[in-house]
């Protein structure tokens, strides 16, 4: 997930000033409106300095490369900018067994998965393929297919793939979060429902994903997050 700025300069100069103004912020001297605000909540909601500096070392990552070799490239790339946002609002909602964190790195990891498959190809339209290159390599799917928008049997194949391993994802994230933990943590099952959901209409079409955004209706995220609200 790229930054907003197209200028790489000013990208990292921006992010060198969040990560100094986020040591500051733990140091008691908050300078931003965002940091202030933040800091009035840290007391009753804390959160680890240490996931908001890996958000920011993910959002350098996006900087150095627009491409990942194999699968645990892609999943420390994960971790840092979804598993530690995760992490954050995990730790906000509540974690009674200090165990929940665990399940958030695993959802926030499914999210992403599921982000990759949505956004393959718009991600290409920016010259960046997030789908590892060895798992390309094995379906035959040339980089080139995915830059020019072009499907193929192994290019579905391949997004099957992605697909069982974001599902294989939600599961052990569903299964790791503790049961006192389930009802604080709505805001995040809601989520993974309506992700899972996608997952399933990208699927039944037939993983169109290259020169489309499929998405699901306001409607029917409406209903879903209901529905998930109402029976966790």
């Amino acid at each position: 997930m790229i930054n907003d700025t197209s200028d790489e300069n000013a990208a990292r100069i921006k992010l060198a000033w969040w990560r100094h103004e986020i040591a500051e912020l733990f140091r008691g001297n908050p300078q931003h409106l965002v940091a202030r605000a933040l800091a009035s909540c840290l007391p009753d909601h804390p959160v680890a300095l240490e996931y908001l500096e890996e958000i920011i070392d993910g959002r350098e990552l996006d900087l150095l490369q627009n491409r990942y070799l194999d699968f645990a490239g892609f999943e420390r790339y994960a971790s840092l900018v979804s598993g530690a946002f995760a992490a954050c609002v995990a730790s906000v909602l509540g974690d009674r067994r200090g165990s929940t964190a665990e399940y958030a790195r695993k959802l926030g990891l499914a999210l992403e998965l599921t982000r990759m498959i949505r956004e393959a190809g718009a991600d290409a339209r920016r010259g960046r393929v997030y789908l590892p290159i060895d798992e390309l390599q094995g379906f035959n799917v040339p980089v080139a297919d995915i830059l020019n928008a072009r499907y193929s049997n192994g290019f579905r194949e391949l997004m099957q793939f992605q697909h069982q391993r974001a599902s294989t994802c939600f599961e052990s994230a569903m299964a790791t979060l503790p049961s006192e933990d389930r009802s604080a943590q709505r805001p995040g099952l809601i989520m993974a429902a309506v992700c899972r959901t996608l997952l399933d209409e990208i699927r039944a079409d037939n993983y169109q994903v290259l020169h489309q955004r499929i998405d699901l209706t306001p409607v029917r995220k409406l209903w879903i997050a209901w529905k998930t609200w109402v029976f966790v």
